[in-house]
């Protein structure tokens, strides 16, 4: 595994990105890291942490809430389900297609949006090659919510601002938590807590404010080096992964209108 300082591996790749690492055609990017040895490993333990489809009423970033039609195939005693909703409306993956270099205009292992937009068909950098071996590995919960409590520490969800690598390591040290490398990182910030004590009043104003603001992890080069240096995937409980917008002159992976923690970014890493 190359070093962080290393990327990318090719000249003329976008910065700290390592496409090629595992292959000109792959579309899986850092979960190659859950090789069948990890996942041995991890196999005796499982953790459910899904959230309900309609679990946000009205989204953030004015995307489609999760709707439900039932219709009645009269005069026969028979029902058809139609649902539409966003996928980021609730619990989801970003996958390797979602974000790209901005400047650059590409995504993962070079992909661009005509690739992406030849055709309705196109799979490319989809979520199905994924689910072809499914995402299994050993989980760690970073509980930086319960953390805060205990020390005091106040945190806003629903305002820009970070978490930072020395809290993190805070965090896991009080756990008493081993980081192994292939590892799966979830990261309770305590946003659902606190969404689920807001009216509905609150969450429309919330919802309404164009761009968001949510806290999240640090947007920093030393974030990303210790993601890539130990995990396979990264997730939380927050909408954005990262901080959202405060702080976008770091820009230290070009982006524009996004953060550098972004988990499918660290995917293509």
């Amino acid at each position: 595994l190359p070093n962080f300082n290393e990327l990318p591996m090719r000249p003329g790749d976008p910065p700290h990105s390592a496409w090629g690492l595992y292959g000109d055609e792959d579309q899986t990017g850092t979960l190659n890291r859950l090789t069948d040895e990890v996942v041995a490993k991890a196999a005796s333990d499982e953790i459910r942490n899904d959230w309900h489809l309609d679990a946000q009423k009205v989204p953030s970033f004015n995307r489609q809430a999760f709707h439900k039609n039932v219709i009645h195939k009269a005069p026969r005693i028979v029902n058809d389900d139609v649902w539409t909703f966003n996928t980021q409306s609730s619990t989801q993956w970003d996958g390797l297609r979602h974000f790209a270099y901005q400047k650059e205009k590409k995504f993962y292992n070079g992909v661009t949006l005509d690739d992406i937009h030849a055709n309705d068909e196109t799979t490319i950098n989809g979520v199905h090659v994924w689910a072809q071996k499914g995402i299994v590995g050993r989980g760690i919960l970073l509980d930086f919510r319960s953390w805060s409590l205990e020390n005091g520490i106040e945190y806003n969800p629903f305002k820009t601002g970070s978490i930072s690598l020395q809290q993190m390591w805070a965090v896991l040290k009080a756990q008493g938590t081993e980081v192994r490398f292939g590892d799966i990182l979830f990261i309770r910030s305590g946003y659902i807590d606190a969404y689920n004590r807001l009216d509905q009043s609150q969450i429309n104003d919330f919802a309404s404010v164009m761009p968001p603001h949510f806290s999240g992890v640090e947007q920093s080069l030393e974030v990303l080096e210790w993601i890539w240096n130990n995990f396979a995937a990264v997730a939380g409980d927050q909408p954005s992964f990262e901080c959202w917008r405060e702080f976008e002159q770091l820009d230290p992976c070009n982006f524009t209108d996004r953060l550098p923690s972004d988990p499918e970014r660290l995917g293509s890493a």
